[in-house]
This record gives structure tokens, sequence and C-alpha cells, in this order.
């Protein structure tokens, strides 16, 4: 095998014994004053050069079949823990249905409409598509590097007529001799083919550069369907998050409407003032203004889903349907460690076959240091003569040996060698950034998720409690006991516990959907 190191020779050829068959020299009289073999020596010495040349030739043809510089691509190590620090935590989580398969999570929620809704965004969705065509750019990209090892071959065929001008070189030349036409005719048709030998396999590694980088756009498109699968989700959630809230504000202003006709019949018997009338009134317009953000929130989402499903905005809205009683968060698996990301992961996928395509350039930089062989034949006819184009006389074989060698060229290859092994030094700190990265994302997604549960228990809790101590409020507010002021406290403590127990809920199914997408579910 060839290797190049930097300021190293290339190591010669052995060298071939003179050893050639005894000519038959009967024939030719020997000259006088020389032995019989003398006039043949120069002869031998140039078929000896010939028998070299031809097994270098053959030596090198021979390297070029299993040898290829720079260095052979080794996976990294990945240094990675055991287990994830919250898994524990993770494990205790109480959900009423198994953990689902990670390549289609979205079902472990239990909602036909999230699932049509996530199928028809990656059947539908505009980034994955252009991403489809991204793999197909590199798959092209792969096949034609592959090619390049091969010969390639090609037809030509031509036919022009010229008429001379007498004032050019060749017509003041030729206008002198009888006879002459200033009318031509030429025809000519071939095949030819070229090889570029690869000696130093500057080829082959260039062809695994684009294997490896077709393999990272392929993981690339892999992850957007990650990205796309969990967007789709994450925007329904929010919508059911919004309707829910806003069903709850609804509700309260109901409830609030009714303590102001309790405020307003407790003035007319003159039990109750003006003043609070008035903050009843308060009451029921601050529950009513919290709506008008959460139907944004609710149209920016509806408009975020349809172009994720690659539609015009409102094209879906009438097939969410009505709201469902909850979404059940599914349980989570994280048993196989962050070991199973270099696997999952389409980001730490890619960035581990982009390292090996830049470890394979650095291999298609020394190969610069080596001298390039081709080979070139053509076999053609030509002729003044239509008639006479495929005849023998016609016939028109050319064949050709080149060799280039880039011997001084005052660093640049040098120069070219130092950018890929600086290049690949930046893949190989891409490859463990994005290892530590995807560590993080599911270490913070499993925190979100538990103590996002944690909270909602608690918050269960407190809206238990505001709704005994609000009816106590206005039971003791009918008799006189106590203020309106007490039971106006208890009734927006009640509405903000409540929408925050709708939001916190929303938020824990789309911590579960972003553990989903940290873990590289969805493909």
């Amino acid at each position: 095998m060839l290797k190049k190191a930097s300021g190293a020779a290339i190591k010669p050829l052995p060298d071939f014994p003179e050893s050639l068959k005894e000519m038959d020299m009967s024939r030719t009289p020997p000259r006088p004053g020389l032995a019989p073999e003398q006039p043949y020596q120069h002869l031998r010495r140039h078929a000896a050069r010939a028998t070299a040349l031809a097994a270098a030739a053959l030596t090198a043809l021979g390297l070029a079949a299993c040898a290829a510089v720079g260095p052979d691509y080794k996976a990294p190590a990945a240094d990675t823990a055991a287990s994830y620090p919250h898994a524990d935590a993770l494990a205790a989580r109480a959900t009423p249905q198994p953990a689902p398969a990670l390549d289609t999570w979205w079902t472990g929620f239990n909602d036909p409409a999230l699932t049509r809704i996530v199928q028809r965004a990656l059947d539908q969705n505009l980034d994955l598509a252009a991403a489809f065509a991204r793999v197909q750019q590199a798959r092209a990209a792969a096949a034609e590097a592959g090619a390049q090892l091969l010969p390639q071959g090609s037809l030509s065929a031509q036919a022009a007529k010229v008429h001379q001008s007498l004032e050019s070189p060749l017509g003041k030349i030729a206008s002198k001799f009888p006879g002459y036409d200033r009318n031509a005719a030429l025809y000519d048709v071939g095949a030819g083919a070229s090889w570029e030998i690869d000696l130093s396999g500057g080829l082959r590694r260039g062809a695994e550069a684009a294997d490896a980088e077709a393999q990272a756009a392929q993981a690339d498109q892999l992850g957007v369907r990650i990205s796309v699968a969990a967007e789709a989700a994450d925007a329904y959630l929010r919508v059911r998050g919004a309707q829910q809230r806003i069903a709850i504000a609804q509700e309260q202003v109901t409830n609030n409407g009714k303590l102001l006709d309790l405020v307003q019949l407790r003035l007319r018997d003159g039990l109750a003032s003006s003043r609070e009338v008035a903050q009843a009134q308060a009451l029921v317009a601050q529950a009513r203004v919290t709506i008008a953000p959460l139907r944004i929130e609710l149209q920016t989402q509806l408009n975020r889903l349809d172009v994720l499903m690659g539609a015009q905005p409102g094209t879906y809205t009438a097939e969410l349907g009505p709201l469902p009683n909850g979404v059940a968060v599914p349980a989570i698996s994280v048993a196989q460690g962050p070991a199973d990301l270099l696997r999952r992961r389409p980001d730490v996928i890619a960035a581990e076959r982009r390292l090996a395509a830049s470890s394979a350039r650095i291999g298609a930089a020394t190969a610069e240091y080596y001298p390039k062989l081709s080979l070139s034949a053509l076999l053609g006819f030509e002729s003044l003569s239509g008639g006479k184009l495929f005849s023998a006389a016609a016939f028109q074989p050319v064949a050709a040996a080149g060799l280039r060698w880039r011997l001084f060229d005052f660093g640049r290859v040098d120069a070219e060698v130092a950018q890929a092994k600086g290049a690949n030094a930046e893949a190989l700190v891409n490859y463990r950034k994005a290892m530590l990265r995807a560590t993080e994302d599911v270490e913070n997604a499993i925190v979100t998720l538990t103590e996002l549960e944690s909270q909602g228990k608690e918050l269960s809790t407190e809206i238990d409690a505001h709704e005994r101590a609000r009816g106590a409020s206005e039971d003791a507010y009918k008799g006189g006991a106590v203020s309106l002021f007490e039971v106006l406290d208890e009734e927006r403590q009640l509405l903000a516990a409540r929408d925050q127990q709708a939001r916190v809920h929303a938020d824990n199914a789309r911590a579960a959907v972003a553990t989903f997408r940290a873990l590289g579910g969805g493909w």
C-alpha cells in the first residue's frame, strides 16, 4: 500500500535484471573487428529499458488496484455515560399505557387526530420534500465520483464544408498551384476512450468522501423527518391547550356573570353598594380579556399546522373536531442510555459521516503528491470524400498515454493537505459536540417532563382548595359575613390556577414530544 508522509519521497521501484532471449544472428554477418554479439548490444539495451518500463507500468497498475494514500478511517470511540442522571425519575412515572415504539411514538398518545395530522405532515411537508431532493443530489454526486474510477468513451461525427479564403495564409499558398479548388469538404467519424489510472487512490478517496456525504445527507433527511413529526405534534398540542384554556376562560366568564347578577340583586335589596357592582363587572371583563390572546395562539398554531402539512392556512381547521377530554401522555423508555443516541440521532449520524468524508479528503489531497497516469485511444475515419469515409485508407487510429506530476508548486499540495487535515479536526470536534448536545437535549427533556408532571399534581391540589374556598366565601358573602372582596379574590385565584393547570398539562404533553424527538424517535 502506498503511504505518503509529509516530506517523504516515493519508494523507488525494484531494479529489473537485463535478461533477454538470445537473438538469431545467423542472417547478419559480423562487422570486421567486432565480436558477433557487439552489433546488437544497443538493441539489448533498448529492449531491457522497454522491459523495465513495462514492468514498472504493471507494478504501478498493481499498486493502483489496492493502494490508497491517506489515513484509513476509523470511527472515534464515543465516551458516553451508562445512563441518564434523571432516568429513575422518568421510569417512576405512572402511565396507563406501555412505552410506544420510537419509530411511531405519536401513536402512544391514543389520539386519532394527532396520528392523522403527523402522518399527513410526513407525507406532504415541503421541508421534507426538499431534504429528499438534497439526498438525491448527494447520491448523484457520489455516483459521479465513483464513475471517475472507470474509463469513459464517446462517439463523434462531423461533416464540414469550407469555402477557402484566398487572402488567408493557406489560400495564398494553395491558390498558386494549378487545379486548386477553394471549395472543400471534410468528413470524420470516430469512437474514443480515456481512462485515468488511479495510481495513488486519490479518486477512490474522493469516491469515499462522496459516499459519506451522501450518507450524511440521508441522515439529515431523517433529522428533518423527526423535526416535522415533532413540530406537527407540538403545534397540535398547543392548539388543544389553547382550546382548553379558552373553554376555562369562557366558563369563568359565566361564573363571574352569575356573581355579578347576585351583586346586582343585592343592590336592589339595599344589601350591596354600587362599588361592589363595579368590582363584579371588572371581574367579568378581566375573564373576557384573557380570551383574545388565547384565540390568537389558537389561530397561529392552526396556521402552523396547515403549513407543516404543506397546505394553505385554514385548509384543515375544520378537521380537528371537538376538544377531547384530555391527552394521555405515554410512557417513555430510556433504558438503553446515551449510547443509543449514536444510532438513533440523525444529527450525530450525519456528523460522524461528515467526519469520515473529511478523513477521505485527506487522502484525496495527499494523492496530489503522486504522478497521474492517463490512457486514451481513438478509432476513427477521416476523409475529404463522403464515399471514401469508411475505407482502409481513411482509417485513422490514435493512442496516447499521459503523465502529470506536480513536482514544483511552491507548497500548494502541502497547503491542500494541511487544509484537509484542519477540516478533519473540525469535523471531529463537531461530532463530539453533536453527541454532547444530543445527550443534553434528552436530559433537558426528561427534567422538563418529570417536573411539569409534578407541578400538575400540585396544581390539582391547589384548584381543589380554591374551589372549596370560593364556595365558602360565596356562602359567607350571601350571609353578610364577609365582603365581596374576599369572593372576588378567590375567583381570580381560581381562574389563574385553572388556566395554569391547562397550560402545564399542554406543556407536559409537549415535553413528552420533545423527549421522543431528543431520543431520535420518528424513523
